[in-house]
């Protein structure tokens, strides 16, 4: 089994300064030996976040942190199974009044789909998701 990673635990270990080989160190301690992986969704939330940067040297950091997460794990594109899929889980939820925001609907589904959990800091946006393991760190 393998587990993809939230943007939250990324987004809060980039502004720690923690490297990547730190925050995957971090998920394997909650996790034991996995896969850590990525939706692409993910690569959009990080990559929104180094043109938000205030500076030059922010943006910078942002980038060469990016480049180097995606030489250490896999990112999962957004196929049509999993599209499908989340369009299922989120008919289905909001049919019982539970909504779930976009990126963390294709983040968890894309999760489903490999048979993978999730990583996260945020327990709360994941739970909505039937049969998705959520892990916190």
């Amino acid at each position: 089994m393998g587990v993809i990673l939230d943007s939250s635990i990324l987004i809060a270990g980039e502004r720690r300064r923690d490297s990547v080989s730190e925050i995957l160190e971090r998920v394997e301690s909650a996790c034991g030996k996995t896969v850590s992986a990525l939706s692409a969704v993910t690569a959009v939330e990080l990559t929104h976040g180094i043109y938000r940067a205030k500076s030059d040297a922010d943006r910078e950091r942002r980038q060469a942190f990016c480049e180097e997460l995606y030489q250490a794990v896999a990112v999962h594109p957004l196929t049509l199974e999993i599209a499908r899929l989340a369009g299922r889980i989120h008919g289905e939820q909001m049919g019982r009044g539970i909504g779930i925001d976009f990126p963390d609907l294709i983040i968890g589904a894309t999760a489903l789909h490999l048979s993978f959990g999730v990583v996260t800091l945020n327990v709360k946006h994941f739970q909505a998701i039937p049969g998705l393991s959520v892990t916190q760190i």
